[in-house]
């Protein structure tokens, strides 16, 4: 080990890395899990080792937000409905360590470019961000010129999406349309150690799920290559999903906030759970910085609301509050995540991990933030913001 290495001990956690561990010690050297046990050594006076206290608190690694409008969403009302880029600190005291970047159904005056340097301006304060290359509309958006040399060559681009189904605002795209993306993402993965997946939006037309479906029996592509979201948008996909287990395909939930049309994200995973299907086809993300339309039955926008990260700690703490065990539903906000998108240092808590961590008070909300070993949050309060975030 390098002297001049930054090292922290986290002392006394309650370890949930998803499964439950016990109270353990926790050493984070250069951004890293570099040890764990019920009761570590203090490293000697020559290394730079700041000590935490955690007094009992739970630690579990840092949620994972798979759906975000890092540059902002909306635009459907007019220009003066695009909404601003999310700022630093709304991911972090939502708990969120990682997030996936999108275009939605802007891919006009909004671009890959931008969408690729936020994340990069993230990064450069220690957080974790990636994006998507494309967006609802066929043909996608790229920076390169092709999806495919978009996720070989561009480090922060790891899938494909959003691109829109059974939604009036997209671009109406064929079954061929949808493979020929779906086997570009896939061989890109092949080639690159990425995810490979492409991420469908889902919209509210009757014909749901039915372009995946028709995918899986027409083509030889894996079922990890599709991740549909907002699949609680409203009680018929969600019954349609539930219906779709046995194909293997990994179903993303939106943490809308109540509303009169969907399921909310909390009854459906309790659904999901008492149904007795299996947890590990379950991701959950925000819609963070995205708009939340109400259309009519003519595509006539009745209100609007915007997504944001706060709702995943939120849907986490209310299960907990509804009695679920944290092990048992934490994969769906880590590692589950990690999993499909191959974040392999990502989505737990053990030696080797990146230290991405987060612990929860007695009242199961967010407390104390981690990025890559930084300590970002501390008791609720942002110890790191965005350049042009207020004070």
């Amino acid at each position: 080990m390098d002297a001049s290495s930054t090292f922290t001990m986290l002392r006394n956690a309650e370890v949930y890395a998803p499964s439950p561990i016990g109270i353990s010690d926790v050493l984070i050297a250069d951004g890293s899990i570099a040890a764990m046990a019920p009761s570590l050594p203090s490293l000697p006076d020559v290394y730079d080792m700041k000590e935490v206290d955690l007094q009992g608190k739970r630690l579990i690694p840092g949620l994972i937000d798979c759906h975000v409008h890092l540059t902002g969403g909306g635009g459907e009302a007019g220009p003066e409905s695009r909404v601003p880029p999310v700022q630093l600190s709304q991911f972090t005291r939502a708990g969120v360590t990682t997030a996936i970047g999108l275009l939605g159904t802007d891919g006009t005056t909004r671009s890959i470019a931008d969408l690729v340097t936020a994340a990069r301006g993230l990064c450069a304060y220690g957080f974790n961000a990636y994006c998507y290359t494309g967006s609802y509309q066929i043909p996608p958006p790229t920076l390169m010129g092709s999806v495919r040399e978009d996720l070989v060559f561009i480090d922060r681009i790891v899938a494909i999406g959003e691109v829109a189904i059974s939604d009036h605002r997209s671009s109406q795209p064929t079954l061929q349309e949808i493979v020929r993306l779906a086997a570009d993402a896939h061989v890109s993965g092949l080639m690159t150690g990425k995810s490979g997946v492409l991420h469908l939006h889902v919209g509210d037309g009757k014909r749901g799920l039915q372009l995946i479906r028709e995918a899986l029996a027409t083509t030889e592509l894996p079922s990890r290559t599709f991740h549909p979201t907002h699949c609680n948008r409203n009680p018929r996909l969600w019954d349609e999903v539930k219906e779709m287990v046995e194909s293997g395909v990994t179903f993303d939930l939106t943490a809308f906030p109540p509303d009169d049309e969907s399921v909310y994200v909390t009854d459906a995973i309790e659904d999901w759970i008492q149904s007795g299907l299996p947890m590990n086809q379950l991701t959950v993300s925000s819609d963070g910085g995205g708009c939340l339309p109400l259309f009519d039955e003519q595509g006539e926008l009745r209100y609007m609301d915007v997504g944001t990260s706060e709702c995943i700690a939120i849907t986490l703490r209310e299960l907990q509050e509804r009695g679920h065990s944290l092990s048992d539903i934490l994969p769906l906000f880590t590692l589950n995540v990690a999993r499909k998108f191959r974040f392999h240092t990502k989505g737990s808590i053990a030696q080797g991990m990146d230290a991405d961590l987060v612990t929860l008070n007695n009242q199961h909300q967010v407390c104390d933030v981690w990025c890559n070993g930084r300590w970002m949050v501390k008791d609720q309060t942002p110890l790191v913001k965005g350049m042009f975030e207020p004070n």
